[in-house]
């Protein structure tokens, strides 16, 4: 099996946090305890824990964010779709990023009931997902 990616995350209420990652993202519910539940998100896991902390909401997109590099646009524009069709909220619209160059790709980002906020991607080169050095376009907001 290859090696598989983990990410905790705080969220204030674990049954809305169950709400959105499985009905609204589709993933896969794993264990629970009364204070975190466990996702599986592609493959990899994900859990939130629950954090009665007040959560501060960043303003934009940076520094903090996680998701998703698809590698089909199909799988890109199913999820956005999903996304729609379960009222989820659209922090950013799904939209181009750089038309036309060899960093093109199609994104949206998604905040969760917490204020947590994920990314979905599909790159039209995927050489780009770690190289096309010669770009220097790396998280701008345009």
């Amino acid at each position: 099996m290859p090696a598989l990616f983990h990410l905790a995350f705080p969220v204030h209420d674990l049954a809305a946090a169950k709400q959105f990652y499985v009905e609204g993202l589709g993933c896969v519910l794993g264990r629970e305890s009364p204070t975190a539940v466990t996702f599986g998100l592609a493959g990899h896991q994900l859990v939130a824990h629950l954090s009665e902390d007040e959560l501060d909401r960043q303003k934009g997109i940076y520094p903090r964010h996680f998701g998703l590099v698809l590698t089909r646009e199909e799988e890109w524009q199913a999820l956005a779709d999903r996304a729609e069709a379960q009222h989820l909220t659209f922090y950013q619209q799904p939209r181009r990023r750089f038309p036309g160059t060899r960093i093109e790709h199609r994104t949206f980002f998604l905040e969760d009931p917490s204020g947590n906020l994920l990314e979905f991607k599909y790159y039209v080169h995927e050489s780009a997902i770690f190289g096309e050095r010669d770009y220097t376009s790396v998280g701008q907001s345009t």
